[in-house]
């Protein structure tokens, strides 16, 4: 733990993930992901997928095929990826993680300014996320609407700029090494939940944490 855990409570904005944060996403997006690149020959595990979570459809498709030496134009990638997207959403049934829409609602009504800053598009935004969670945030910063993604500080950026306020004031809730890489590189605190992946891959975190609820003690005390 490289932060001050008594000094968590005294910022005045928190930035959430939302693939395997707020809702149980990663699964499904393994499955439309294996199954695209299973349609190229190409078969991930996966951790390979898991590991990439935050990241822009476009890179993660990109690295994919160089790393297995598959050569695609831009016009066949943005078929394969919309392929993907297609896919994704004729098979997620995405629930929303224990405890979670109550840390957002209670942290909102304490005066926390809120922002949701995700690699996922803003129609898959839109299609997951309950509109009673996402009106809860002043800022939502989407993988579409930055040019360069997680793990780039761009995102977090964004979401600081949009929100008018400091690094220093603002605290992220991760889960995946890309994401928590983009939060450190904008200078912001990060906690990590074990949410998706175990505490190694998420080291470079100031905290790490098992569940929602360890985040919401943490964060709002022990009251509930």
């Amino acid at each position: 733990m490289r932060v001050d855990v008594r000094a968590i409570q005294n910022y005045h904005a928190i930035l959430f993930d939302m693939d395997g944060v707020i809702v149980h996403t990663m699964p499904d997006h393994f499955r439309a992901w294996q199954e695209t690149l299973q349609s190229i020959g190409i078969q991930v595990g996966k951790l390979e997928i898991y590991s990439r979570e935050g990241e822009q459809g476009m890179v993660t498709l990109s690295e994919i095929l160089a790393q297995y030496g598959k050569k695609l134009t831009m016009e066949e990638k943005q078929r394969l990826l919309q392929q993907k997207e297609n896919l994704f959403k004729q098979i997620a049934s995405p629930s929303l993680f224990p405890g979670i829409e109550n840390l957002i609602e209670e942290a909102k009504q304490r005066g926390y300014r809120l922002a949701l800053v995700t690699g996922t598009s803003k129609n898959e935004v839109e299609s997951i996320l309950p509109s009673r969670l996402s009106n809860l945030f002043e800022v939502i910063v989407t993988g579409d609407s930055v040019s360069r993604g997680k793990p780039a500080p761009d995102p977090y950026l964004k979401a600081l700029d949009s929100l008018g306020i400091k690094a220093d004031e603002a605290i992220v809730i991760e889960n995946a090494p890309y994401g928590i890489q983009s939060a450190k590189s904008a200078g912001l605190v990060c906690i990590a939940v074990t949410t998706s992946l175990p505490e190694e891959y998420l080291h470079d975190a100031d905290v790490i944490l098992d569940s929602v609820e360890e985040v919401r003690k943490l964060l709002l005390g022990q009251q509930g």
